[in-house]
C-alpha cells in the first residue's frame, strides 16, 4: 500500500507539470494534449516514473466522466449566434461526415491488414472523430486564426461529432461481441438515441437556466456545485432512458451558454477550468495505460491508417457532405478537409474494446494511440502553414469578455469613465480584490496614455483612469472605491468600502 503522502505528491508532481507544460506548447505549436500524453508515458512502467498501470476499466470510467464535463464546457462556451449561419452544415459532418470517413478507412484497413470487416469498421469509427481543441490549439501558438466560416463550423462539427463516434464504437462492439444479432436494429437504436439525447439536452439546458436564476444561493461558491451536479443528471438520466448522454449534455451547455444567468461569466469559466482538469487527469491516465514499447511494432499499420484518413477519408467526406452547399469557396473546403485532426475522444474510445473482450482489442488500442499521436504532430503541424497558402489565416484577435449577464437586463448602461485617485481604498490593489458586483465590467484602463486590457491580476494605481460598464447601484459602489480615500479600521470601526457579491 502506498502511502497517502507519497501518493499525494506524485498527483501533485504530474498536475504541476502537466500545467507548466502548456505553456511550453505555446512555444513549441503542440497541442497541450500531446504533453500531457508525454508526461503520462513518461510516468509510466515503459518511461523513468516506473508506475505501472494496467486499468482499462478506471481509464474509461474517467475519460467518460472528463468527457461529459469537456462536452458540456464546449457547448457551453459556444455561442449560438455564430454557429447558427453553418447550423447544417455542421450537423451533416458531424453525423454523415463521420460515418463516411468510419466506411472509407474501415474497408481499407479490411482490404490491407488481417482484420475481420467488423473490427476493421471497429478501428474506423473508433478514430473517426475530430478534435476542435487540437486545432485551435496550434493555431492560438501561432497568432492566427481561420476566415470566414470555417471556425465556428469546426467548432460545431469537433463538438457535436463525438457522439455519433460513440454511437458506432459501441453499436459494433455489440456486433462483435453478439449483444447485437442484426446491424438493422442499429437503425431504430440510433434514431432512439439521438433524439432522446437532443431533446432532453435542449430541456435540461434551458432547465438549468431556470434553476440558476430562482435557486439564489446564500453562497457564491455553491453555484458551480450545483451546475456539475446538473450536468451529471442530464448525462445519468439521458443514458438510463436509452438517449445519447454524451449529445445530451453538450446540447444542455449549449442550450445554457445562449440564455441570460446569474454569474453566468464566473461559471463559465469555473467550467473551463473544470474541463482542463479533466483532460489533464485523462491524458495522464492514458498516457499511464499505453506502453510505448508497444507501438513500435504498429508503426506501419497506423502510418497507413493515417494516410489513408488525412488524405482519402477526410478529404473525400468533407467534399461529398458539402456538395449541396455551392456558395462555399473551394480554398474554404480543401482547408476543412485537412484539419480534421484526431485528439481525446478515439484514445478513450480504444478503452471500449480492452474491457468488451474484443479479439484484437490491443492491437487497436494502440493503432489509435499511434495514429493520434501522428495526426497532431505531422499533420497538425502544417495547418498554419496551409493556411496561409490557401489565404483563410486571419489575425488572432483577443477580445476583452462583454461583461456577465443578468437575467431580465437586455440593456447596459454606457461606459463611464471613473480616475483611481491615490490613497483611495482600490489603489495598490489587484482588480480581482476588489470583489466587483458581476454586472460591473472595467472595460479599458489607461496608465500614462497608454491602454491596457485588464484583468484580474491587474493592480490599479492611482491616476489610472477606467472605462467601466455597470449598473447604477453597483458603479457607485466602485466610485466609492476609485475616487474616495481608504479609512482605516478597526475593532470598533466597520471596513470601509467593502463590495459585497451579487447575489
Amino acid at each position: 500500500m502506498i502511502p497517502l503522502e507519497y501518493l499525494l505528491l506524485g498527483v501533485a508532481v504530474m498536475l504541476l507539470l502537466s500545467v507548466v507544460s502548456s505553456k511550453a506548447s505555446t512555444q513549441l505549436g503542440v497541442p497541450t494534449l500531446v504533453l500531457f500524453l508525454l508526461i503520462g508515458m513518461l510516468a509510466g512502467s515503459d518511461g523513468p516514473g516506473g508506475i505501472e498501470f494496467n486499468n482499462p476499466w478506471l481509464a474509461q470510467y474517467l475519460g467518460t466522466v472528463a468527457l461529459i464535463f469537456i462536452l458540456f464546457s464546449g457547448g457551453l462556451d459556444t455561442k449560438w449566434k455564430e454557429i447558427k449561419p453553418v447550423l447544417w452544415r455542421g450537423v451533416i459532418l458531424s453525423t454523415i461526415g463521420v460515418m463516411l470517413t468510419a466506411i472509407i478507412v474501415g474497408y481499407a484497413a479490411y482490404y490491407v491488414l488481417d482484420f475481420s470487416l467488423l473490427e476493421a469498421m471497429l478501428l474506423a469509427a473508433i478514430i473517426s472523430s475530430t478534435d476542435a481543441a487540437a486545432v485551435f490549439s496550434i493555431l492560438r501558438s501561432k497568432q492566427i486564426s481561420l476566415k470566414g466560416d470555417l471556425r465556428p463550423l469546426l467548432e460545431l462539427e469537433s463538438g457535436s461529432n463525438d457522439p455519433m463516434a460513440i454511437f458506432l464504437t459501441t453499436s459494433l462492439i455489440a456486433l462483435i461481441t453478439g449483444a447485437i444479432a442484426s446491424p438493422t436494429t442499429l437503425i431504430s437504436m440510433f434514431a432512439q438515441q439521438m433524439a432522446l439525447g437532443a431533446v432532453f439536452g435542449y430541456m435540461m439546458g434551458r432547465g438549468m437556466a431556470v434553476i440558476v436564476n430562482r435557486i439564489r444561493l446564500d453562497y457564491r461558491g455553491l453555484y458551480p456545485l450545483l451546475t456539475i451536479s446538473l450536468v451529471l443528471l442530464t448525462y445519468a438520466l439521458t443514458a438510463a432512458l436509452g438517449g445519447n448522454g454524451f449529445l445530451a449534455v453538450y446540447i444542455a451547455g449549449l442550450s445554457l451558454g445562449s440564455h441570460s444567468f446569474i454569474h453566468k461569466r464566473s461559471l463559465i469559466d469555473d467550467h473551463d477550468s473544470m474541463a482542463w482538469l479533466m483532460q489533464i487527469v485523462m491524458f495522464l491516465t492514458l498516457g499511464l495505460l499505453v506502453f510505448p514499447s508497444k507501438l513500435i511494432p504498429v508503426a506501419g499499420i497506423g502510418l497507413f491508417i493515417c494516410f489513408v484518413l488525412m488524405f482519402l477519408a477526410r478529404p473525400m467526406a468533407v467534399l461529398i457532405c458539402l456538395l449541396p452547399f455551392r456558395k462555399m469557396p473551394l480554398k474554404e473546403r480543401v482547408m476543412l478537409s485537412w484539419v480534421g485532426l484526431r485528439g481525446s475522444v478515439p484514445i478513450i474510445l480504444a478503452t471500449f474494446p480492452l474491457i468488451s473482450g474484443v479479439q484484437k482489442a490491443d492491437m487497436i488500442f494502440n493503432v489509435v494511440f499511434f495514429v493520434v499521436l501522428t495526426s497532431v504532430l505531422v499533420q497538425g503541424s502544417s495547418i498554419p502553414f496551409f493556411a496561409r497558402r490557401l489565404g483563410v489565416d486571419a489575425p488572432l484577435v483577443s477580445l476583452p469578455e462583454p461583461p456577465e449577464a443578468v437575467p431580465g437586463r437586455e440593456e447596459w448602461e454606457p461606459l463611464v469613465k471613473l480616475k483611481v485617485l491615490s490613497g483611495s481604498a482600490a489603489d495598490g490593489k489587484q482588480i480581482a480584490d476588489l470583489n466587483l458586483p458581476d454586472d460591473t465590467w472595467i472595460a479599458v484602463l489607461r496608465r500614462e496614455g497608454h491602454p491596457i486590457r485588464p484583468g484580474g491580476s491587474t493592480v490599479l494605481k492611482g491616476g489610472d483612469r477606467l472605462s467601466v460598464q455597470s449598473s447604477g447601484p453597483s458603479l457607485d459602489l466602485l466610485r466609492s472605491l476609485v475616487e474616495k480615500k481608504e479609512i482605516a479600521s478597526d475593532d470598533n470601526q466597520p471596513e470601509q468600502y467593502v463590495v459585497q457579491p451579487d447575489e
